[in-house]
């Protein structure tokens, strides 16, 4: 069986909070063998790869950038692509869920390719998407590491 890819979207400045919630996230992937995809910088980025390493996972960033040096230092396999922001739709298409902490414009963007491509999203503090007036059945919102974490497992066996 190939190991599931999460991909964990959120911004690359965050606060101690944010970044801590990453790095469990990152942990608790990676204890129960996901591998995180993510843009590969700095920030919520980092923060999940560096929990993720603490469990001895695996992590793939997917850069910005045309340079492998770019990658934060928790990445195992560094993509570079050179397409800048629009890079955000490779860390969506090479992800099966989708975990969306905090995060800012870019994030947004990944949210938005990812309902586009019908990929599974689970959001922890981040953007609330609201269509005609309710809460966007197809973004599944939860409060703490743990459910996300366990929403995004209990989603790959459906």
């Amino acid at each position: 069986m190939i190991n599931p890819r999460i991909g964990v979207i959120g911004g690359s400045i965050a606060d101690k909070s944010i970044l801590n919630i990453a790095e469990i996230v990152g942990n608790l992937v990676a204890s129960r063998g996901g591998i995180i995809v993510c843009g590969g910088m700095g920030g919520v980025m980092e923060a999940v790869c560096k929990g993720a390493k603490r469990a001895g996972g695996k992590t793939i960033g997917i850069l910005p950038t045309r340079s492998v040096y770019d990658a934060n230092p928790y990445i195992d396999i560094p993509i570079v692509t050179g397409l800048g922001e629009a890079r955000n739709l490779l860390v969506v298409l090479n992800s099966d869920v989708i975990i969306a902490i905090d995060g800012a414009y870019g994030t947004l963007t990944e949210i938005a390719f990812a309902l586009l491509y019908k990929k599974p999203i689970v959001a922890l503090k981040s953007w609330e998407l609201v269509y005609d007036g309710e809460q966007d059945k197809n973004v599944i919102y939860v409060s703490t590491p743990e459910e996300a974490v366990n929403k995004v497992f209990e989603l790959l066996t459906e």
